[in-house]
């Protein structure tokens, strides 16, 4: 079966379903996105990893098992999203250690969280994305509108499936009257307090403005 790369378009949130959150991943050679459901934890994370100037002031679950990794030379070198049975992603994490390879079982959620911070690249067969792949396409180019489709979309897609990850175009709605500095702050308050659903929002609000 032949492996089709995937990279991250981001992750969503639903407007209707509280908590619900979506990954979305792009086929990197095509049109078709494939969207995953994940929880609010592993959304956090996964936007973590993207932001890369977000820096918790304690190590995540997924980061202490980086440090973890890098301490005793494990390498993630793949991650691949191998089943779908009943509306649910299985994968594999692709690892080595002294020249010998190692396959392990993980969810999805997790295992990208991982090949994000391993800079390990993500395929799924194309079985799979024939199966579960669809095609979002918006209205506008404008950016709020696209985001706003975006949600539509993936509440669409929660009602029909429980196999749906969001695209972190984080809503951020309540910071438009801040300025740049207050931005800031609350930023930096979000990561001390981590809170890091709502410095993700702030950091997209604050790259709005720049």
């Amino acid at each position: 079966m032949s492996l089709v790369r995937l990279k991250i378009k981001g992750i969503s949130y639903s407007q209707t379903q509280n908590g619900a959150y979506a990954l979305i991943l792009n086929e990197v050679d095509g049109d078709r996105k494939l969207p995953i459901v994940i929880g609010a934890f592993e959304a956090q994370s996964i936007a973590i990893a993207l932001e890369k100037e977000i820096k918790p002031p304690r190590p995540l679950t997924h980061d202490l098992f980086k440090n973890f990794s890098d301490r005793f030379d494990i390498v993630i070198k793949q991650v691949i999203i191998h089943k779908l049975v009943d509306g649910v992603f299985y994968s594999s994490i692709i690892c080595e250690r002294e020249k010998i390879e190692e396959i392990i079982d993980a969810r999805t959620s997790d295992a990208i969280a991982l090949a994000l911070r391993f800079d390990a690249p993500i395929f799924t067969y194309k079985t799979i994305l024939d199966k579960a792949g669809i095609y979002l396409k918006f209205s506008s180019k404008d950016k709020e509108t696209e985001d706003d489709d975006d949600s539509i979309v993936v509440d669409e897609i929660l009602q029909e499936s429980e196999t749906v990850e969001i695209d972190t175009a984080a809503a951020t709605s309540g910071y438009s009257e801040l300025t740049i500095d207050d931005l800031n702050k609350e930023l930096d308050k979000a990561v001390a307090n981590e809170d890091y659903e709502k410095a993700a929002k702030l950091r997209d609000e604050i790259s709005k403005r720049n």
